[in-house]
């Protein structure tokens, strides 16, 4: 037949029919496309039909006559309401309503035959199954006549001629052509309404082609017709880059090729049927994958060209329920057609083998069918390998259940190196255990096998490390001091450059304090979240148990990360709940680094052992680069024998005020009002902050030491810390103001400079460092006495820095410059994901 390039195949799902409301726009979008050239509709039975017969089957199957008929009722009730709201509207009523109530009638009896013989063969339900196809048909072909639009009913029986491979039958391409050609005449200038789905032996006995066999009708009906273009309607709006229950941030892919349709098909993408592009790719007939109700969504188009960008995979899918198999020989004299052997016992069962793979020596093979197959094919690879395994060859066959086949497709992997290589190094990123994998010999996809616990995890890695859509972080931000809401502002600021400029969607989905906390998992308007969080209900559970109830919608989100900017006691519990979970942790809170030692690296295990980030680089420094930079002098083998600096800000900014002749009372009620010090400044002032710091380091360099192994002694007398209300602690600072300005008056004149510093010492041959914090007079040479406002710096005395020591200065205390610093340590959590 000449390719006639006006005519056009609509095929629409059963939830494009599932209304009234749809059924009238499908209605009323069949009238307007017929109006612009020649159509031919192809139609799923209507809603969650197909479903509804399957139950009601396999209930009388079961001998439950009562429910198989009560069930069959419910999907009659839905059909008929459906049906006559939608012919209400267009004047069909009468030709309507008499079809729906006849149609099921045959039904009943055929349920009740099914009851008789306890039995429901695959005959048998695909004749069932036709009932629902039929109605949608017949119900639309009514509404288009009622409407105006000629059209008439066509049985896809009558002309689609398959096998007799009831379920999943096998169409005889040649001979339903002909069959269209022959009934073509017929149809006129009329719409055809054909059935989807269904087929017809040579003898006249009803088939199937399997679930989602009405795109492979419409497309079969396409290359027969020679239609210009085929399009699938359906509840999507496209052929999307995952499952949209999975990763939310999946969008619809404008292009593809038909053989990358086809690799989506082979690996379970439920949008396809596995022969439905083979029409398209005899005929070169472009397929339109669009939105029922949604004209204004262009949908996806399948063609032979595909997307002229071959930078980008197509998609990422899952199929689940799945179950592992594997054969291991022990000896090296295995047979040479042992991985044959696996597979025709495994094919003479009849069972679907989702992936198989043979190790390059031989020795092992593996398959992936569905879980609800295992046991008969772990039976019949038993029988096969029975000689073999009683005389010592071969292992017990293995099985892994239950677990997911994770796809990736790209029409261009095979011509640009490094795909495969980021997809396992993405999933190895986060702790995802890969139990074996293959790459399609087309170089169009490679699989992995991942257990079923990691699903809805690694189909969203995988979708974010190869750029389908921006890397979306989701922050839980505790703590609403300076330090959190200074993160809030500059995540707020620089957002939409960060997104812009280095794919990274910053996404604030909850704030919390020690008594409120707001929560949306679609992300908060950073605009109004103090007035959000003061409006929530206070709680005065603690909060270390508060919160890891919502851990459990926050693990679901894509990159979720903790970022603890509070100056809490006790966080490290809820950290440890976070790392479970599968949840970053970002801290600027010193205190779950200074625990005792034992704990401590209980806390770094559980991160390692979750596969998770925990970075804290602002817990010394602010954003000074303390903590990287002692790291990579360890790691680069470097030998550290000190470590000296102001950690404190809070305190060399007090020390520089009252140098210059500022009260001291006066400098640290400045310091408390700019956000310099702690929320309790004595905790500054009694050098437990600094000490803190200085523990973080000596740590890093792997000393099991506590905070009371250093010698600590505070800015001012200790009488003066105990606690009391901050005015009370400012006005007792006043009497020391004056014995201040005569020390240092005294210092100036030997031309020293008041510094309150921190040293880590590891003498040779000593065992563990000593640690000290305390006020020292430094000369004016000294690196610390060219410190300004709330300057710190570190000095690192190492084997390779010896003669001139390395040195990290910069502002470090203020809120502004702490978040900054816990900002770019979120943002590394995004790189390392990503591989960059």
């Amino acid at each position: 037949m000449e390719r006639n390039e006006i005519m056009k195949i609509f095929k629409f799902g059963g939830s494009s029919l599932g209304s009234s409301e749809r059924l009238l726009w499908v209605t009323e979008c069949v009238s307007r496309a017929r109006s612009k050239g020649p159509l031919a509709v192809v139609v799923s039975a209507m809603g969650d039909t197909t479903d509804a017969l399957i139950a009601a089957a396999h209930s009388a199957a079961a001998g439950d006559g009562l429910r198989a008929h009560t069930v069959l009722d419910v999907a009659i009730d839905r059909c008929t309401s459906t049906a006559l709201l939608a012919a209400a509207q267009v004047g069909a009523e009468a030709r309507v309503a008499p079809l729906v109530r006849t149609h099921f009638a045959p039904l009943h009896e055929l349920l009740n035959a099914i009851v008789l013989l306890r039995e429901c063969s695959p005959q048998t339900l695909d004749l069932v199954l036709s009932y629902g196809e039929v109605l949608s048909a017949r119900v639309l072909a009514e509404l288009l006549d009622g409407r105006g639009t000629p059209a008439l009913f066509v049985d896809s029986r009558d002309w689609t001629v398959t096998d007799e491979t009831f379920g999943s039958a096998v169409v005889a391409a040649e001979s339903s052509r002909a069959r269209v050609a022959a009934l073509r005449p017929a149809w006129g200038e009329r719409v055809p309404v054909t059935t989807g789905f269904l087929g017809r032996t040579p003898d006249g006995r009803t088939t199937s082609l399997g679930r989602n066999g009405s795109d492979y009708t419409a497309t079969l009906l396409g290359w027969a017709l020679g239609a210009g273009e085929v399009v699938s309607w359906t509840d999507v709006p496209g052929v999307m880059t995952a499952d949209p229950a999975l990763v939310e941030e999946a969008y619809p892919l404008r292009r593809m090729s038909y053989w990358e349709a086809l690799e989506l098909a082979n690996f379970g993408a439920r949008m396809f049927h596995p022969r439905t592009m083979v029409p398209l790719i005899a005929a070169g007939i472009p397929m339109r994958i669009r939105r029922t109700m949604h004209l204004e969504d262009p949908g996806t188009l399948i063609d032979a060209h595909g997307d002229e960008d071959q930078t980008r995979p197509t998609s990422v899918t899952s199929l689940e329920n799945l179950a592992l198999l594997s054969v291991q020989w022990r000896s090296l004299t295995r047979p040479a057609d042992a991985a044959l052997r696996v597979l025709r016992a495994i094919a003479a069962g009849g069972i679907t083998v989702w992936m198989a793979n043979q190790a390059a020596h031989g020795q092992s093979v593996g398959i992936v069918v569905p879980a609800a197959e295992v046991d008969r094919a772990q039976a019949l690879l038993t029988a096969e390998l029975a000689r073999e395994q009683a005389d010592g060859e071969v292992e017990a066959v293995g099985v892994r259940q239950p677990v997911s086949l994770l796809t990736l497709v790209a029409e261009a992997m095979g011509q640009r190196p490094g795909v495969a290589g980021r997809f396992f190094h993405s999933l190895g990123g986060i702790g995802v255990n890969v139990l074996t994998s293959v790459q399609g010999a087309s170089s169009r996809s490679v699989s992995c096998v991942v257990g079923a616990e990691d699903t809805a995890v690694a189909v969203r890695t995988v979708h974010a490390a190869f750029n389908l859509a921006h890397q979306n972080l989701s922050l839980f931000v505790l703590g609403k001091g300076s330090v959190g809401s200074e993160l809030l502002g500059q995540v707020a600021a620089v957002g939409a450059a960060l997104q812009h400029d280095h794919d990274l969607r910053l996404n604030v989905v909850g704030v919390a304090d020690s008594r409120r906390a707001v929560f949306d998992r679609a992300g908060l308007a950073l605009q109004g979240w103090r007035s959000s969080l003061d409006e929530a209900s206070p709680d005065d559970t603690p909060w270390q148990k508060r919160y890891v109830a919502l851990f459990d919608q926050i693990k679901r989100l894509p990159v979720p990360i903790l970022v603890d900017c509070s100056g809490a006691d006790g966080m490290e519990a809820l950290y440890e709940e976070a790392f479970a979970r599968g949840i970053h942790v970002v801290a600027a809170n010193k205190k779950p680094l200074t625990i005792p030692w034992d704990a401590r690296q209980a806390l770094l295990a559980a991160a390692r052992r979750g596969h998770r980030e925990y970075l804290y680089e602002t817990t010394v420094g602010a954003s000074l680069p303390v903590i990287e930079t002692l790291k990579d002098l360890v790691r680069t083998g470097d030998t550290v024998h000190l470590v000296e600096g102001s950690f404190s800000g809070t305190l060399g900014y007090l020390s520089n005020e009252i140098m210059a002749g500022v009260p001291l009372s006066e400098a640290v009620r400045q310091a408390h009002a700019l956000g310099y010090t702690e929320p309790n400044p004595q905790d500054d002032l009694a050098g437990l902050d600094a000490a803190r710091k200085t523990l973080i380091l000596a740590r890093e360099l792997g000393h099991a030491l506590e905070l009371s192994d250093i010698e600590v002694t505070p800015f001012v007398a200790a009488e003066l810390l105990a606690p009391r209300p901050l005015d009370a602690f400012l006005e007792a600072l006043t009497d020391l103001d004056a014995a201040f300005a005569e020390k240092l008056a005294a210092a100036r004149e030997r031309g020293r400079v008041l510094r309150y510093l921190a040293r880590v010492q590891l003498p040779k041959g000593a065992a563990r460092a000593v640690l000290s914090v305390g006020p020292v007079y430094v000369p004016t040479e000294h690196p610390a006495a060219r410190l300004r406002g709330t300057e710190s710096f570190v000095a690192f005395t190492t084997e390779r820095y010896s003669e001139y020591p390395l040195l990290v200065q910069g502002p470090g205390a203020g809120g502004a410059v702490t978040a900054a610093g816990v900002l770019a340590d979120i943002l590394r959590v995004g790189q390392k994901l990503r591989g960059r």
